[in-house]
């Protein structure tokens, strides 16, 4: 895909450790803490723990290992990284509720004083839906439309930072569509509908733009390949994230039917 120095044609072994180190001891430290609040708590939900696991065995398989060498030198797999990395497993790992957990294993003072932390506008407003999908999607049309994608495959730092940049722009994105751990400041359904609507038509748009006008350097067969993974791959896990959006709407307003239900 690119023509670079030996050094970058095998992604080294120290950036991935890199960033797959932080995937291992979040996955080691979410167990750890499922055991120590099962012990005083109600019992932790298994599915939320398989949700976890599986998000954080998608991110590393994409960030070490045969993948992640693979990735730095063709098209395709680089694609099929980008929905384990960027979709699938931010995806897996809202589901999991990983501050719900937090908030529950930790002392009580500790508890409060995170709960204070995240309804400190900075949060807010990452987590507003239209600023989640530009740090999100936007990224993404940066990325593929401009030199940048070149320029991090001749540059291993850029390279390691756009990665981290994906995984925690495609993490923000879907919590702030789907509330899954508390949420100080919740925006309508209307509202996260018609952004998320239009965020999926945008990176649906993008797939296309790469199928039509391949990023530099990439020959056309792969780009037309890993547009088309981007798209139908990226359709199916946006079908999930839909889902999940308009069944919470769904509970939310029968919910509502019955609380202002008047006895007859």
């Amino acid at each position: 895909m690119h023509s670079h120095d030996a050094h970058t044609q095998n992604f080294p072994i120290i950036m991935q450790l890199l960033l797959a180190v932080p995937f291992l001891i979040t996955l080691i430290a979410y167990i750890v803490a499922v055991i120590l609040s099962n012990r005083h708590k109600k019992q932790w939900s298994y599915f939320r723990t398989i949700c976890w696991i599986f998000g954080n065995l998608c991110a590393m398989i994409t960030v070490i290992g045969p993948l992640a060498s693979l990735m730095h030198h063709h098209f395709v797999a680089h694609m099929i990284g980008h929905l384990l990395f960027g979709m699938l497993a931010p995806l897996l790992m809202a589901l999991a509720a990983p501050i719900t957990l937090l908030l529950r294993t930790v002392p009580v003072n500790m508890a409060r004083t995170l709960s204070h932390i995240l309804k400190n506008p900075y949060f807010r407003f990452v987590r507003n839906p239209i600023i989640a999908s530009i740090l999100n999607v936007g990224g993404l049309w940066l990325l593929y439309t401009t030199p940048l994608f070149d320029i991090m495959h001749n540059n291993l730092l850029l390279y390691v930072l756009i990665h981290i940049h994906i995984f925690l722009a495609g993490y923000v994105f879907t919590i702030a569509f789907i509330y899954i751990d508390p949420t100080p400041h919740p925006d309508s359904y209307i509202f996260r509908s018609l952004i998320l609507l239009i965020a999926l038509a945008a990176h649906s748009i993008l797939s296309k733009y790469i199928y039509a006008f391949p990023p530099q350097h990439v020959p056309v067969e792969q780009a037309e390949l890993g547009a088309m993974i981007m798209y139908y791959g990226g359709d199916a896990i946006e079908i999930i994230l839909v889902f999940l959006l308009f069944y919470q709407w769904f509970k939310s307003t029968r919910k509502s039917i019955r609380l202002n239900r008047i006895p007859v």
